[in-house]
């Protein structure tokens, strides 16, 4: 039988733990830091000593707690149960919230970040969650508030009251992480309690799916299901990671792990604790990945930075003058290679901040200074968008205006008037028709297309039948047809 591997949220529910023992990409993890107070960490004379293992394992565990939720959780009931006649015939009670909602008990990981009791978890870890208890290794027990969740990162900040200072952790620079460095996680896997597990750095910069927003470290360390919440520390006893998932056929640890980089996390959990929410920063623009024709086209050397795909109308990057087709290389001096990383390091800027893009246009390096605004809301972005999007015709296809600058990269003669086909879905009906990448749809239903509208509204008409196109194709500077079925 094929294995497979999928993505879960991973914790130890009640006794039964073992319900991690799904298919599945699990989360797990956690993360400190430093809100006052002395830091462990701070204790080292020298930022770049290397601890013994024992010494960094005496160091953490003081400051990493398990936390036990209480969750409602709707109960599946039988159609049947909804009937009154059949209650009644079978001398059952009416049906009420109590019945139709059960208790769920679950356990996760968290990290002290603070001498006054502020804690870091995942979101997924206190979601929807009626009690929050947080447990030290010596037993001690707290009650603890939610101050603010982020889901799309799927970090929570929370909080408890105490009269001493605690022992706590600050964050280190998961920039700084080198492939092939040691770290150390600690947590609560299935609820067995505090547990330290050693591995390396594998690689950085992975995605999951599971988060709007990921940069995560890959470690070999084991992470389990519980440990959700909990620390990825160096050997200098620092927060380099919050473990948020893995990778696994059997719902245990095979040696993938992810966690949530410092550096976000700190950058979130600061909002949170100052406001309660997170904002995030955007400049107003579709991007896509530099592909080895785009480079070649764009007079780029190698493959590099990420490619302007559209400019929405009144964003930050409009403001600025970025172009369609303009590759973006760096934001504030520092490289951007994916669409995850450009998207995360502008997230993470203030807003209002004046960021300074490198940006390559027409064979040549210029610098553009956006300045940044707040993330719009769906609504607000919806509002943006009123006019068709490239995508709003033909299933699996996407155009694109024949601009000026456009026209000349893709080398389409001045009598051709249309949208250029950038993308062709190869599981699409069109592409079954022979619409390929590089045509120019002139015509749509006997109809001239030369703008976004004109093809959203020609492809709307006549649904009963084919979408009929007149397409030119530079590579034979033929004009054809081709027809659709709906």
């Amino acid at each position: 039988m094929r294995e497979r591997y999928q993505v879960n949220r991973l914790l130890a529910a009640g006794a039964l733990v073992a319900a991690g023992l799904v298919l599945g990409l699990v989360l797990t993890a956690g993360n400190p830091a430093e809100r006052g107070g002395v830091a462990v960490s701070a204790a080292l004379a020298q930022p770049q000593i290397v601890l013994d293992t024992a010494d960094v394992a005496d160091l953490v565990m003081p400051a990493v707690v398990n936390i036990n939720t209480d969750k409602l959780v709707e109960r599946r009931v039988h159609p049947f149960l909804d009937d009154p006649f059949f209650r009644r015939f079978f001398d059952m009670p009416d049906g009420g919230d109590g019945q139709r909602q059960r208790l769920e008990r679950s356990l996760g990981s968290g990290v002290v970040i603070s001498a006054d009791g502020y804690i870091v978890t995942n979101n997924h870890v206190v979601e929807n969650s009626e009690a929050i208890r947080v447990t030290f290794n010596d037993r001690e027990t707290f009650d603890a508030e939610v101050v603010g969740t982020d889901p799309q990162t799927d970090l929570a900040l929370l909080k408890i009251n105490v009269s001493r200072k605690l022992t706590h952790l600050s964050f280190g620079d998961s920039d700084a992480l080198r492939v092939g460095e040691r770290v150390m996680a600690v947590g609560n896997p299935f609820g067995l309690g505090q547990t330290v597990t050693m591995g390396i750095v594998s690689a950085k910069g992975r995605t999951t799916g599971l988060m709007n927003y990921e940069d995560h470290i890959q470690t070999d360390a084991s992470i389990n299901p519980g440990n959700s919440g909990g620390a990825l520390v160096n050997l200098r006893g620092e927060i380099v990671g919050i473990n948020s998932a893995i990778m696994s056929r059997s719902g245990g640890s095979h040696g993938i792990g992810f966690a949530i980089p410092a550096n976000m996390a700190r950058r979130v959990i600061d909002e949170l604790q100052d406001k309660g929410v997170v904002t995030r920063s955007w400049l107003g623009i579709n991007v896509q990945p530099v592909t080895q024709a785009q480079a070649d086209l764009a007079g780029l050397e190698r493959l590099q930075g990420v490619l302007v795909a559209s400019v929405t109308e009144g964003a930050p990057a409009e403001k600025a003058g970025l172009q369609e087709l303009d590759v973006i290389l760096s934001v504030d001096g520092k490289a951007v290679d994916t669409v995850d990383q450009l998207r995360n390091t502008v997230s993470l800027l203030p807003v209002g901040h004046e960021t300074k893009l490198e940006v390559w246009r027409g064979g040549k390096t210029i610098n553009v200074k956006v300045k940044l605004d707040a993330l719009p809301d769906q609504d607000q972005l919806a509002s943006r968008r009123s006019v068709p999007t490239a995508e709003d015709g033909l299933d699996g296809v996407t155009v694109r205006e024949l601009t000026e600058r456009v026209r000349s990269q893709a080398r389409i003669p001045d009598d051709v008037m249309g949208l250029l086909v950038v993308e062709v879905d190869q599981r699409s009906r069109a592409a079954r028709e022979g619409l390929a990448r590089g045509d120019v749809i002139m015509e749509v239903n006997r109809s001239e297309v030369t703008s976004l509208r004109d093809y959203s509204d020609a492809v709307k008409r006549d649904t009963d039948k084919p979408v009929l196109l007149r397409v030119y194709r530079p590579q034979t500077q033929a004009r054809i047809y081709i027809a659709i079925p709906r």
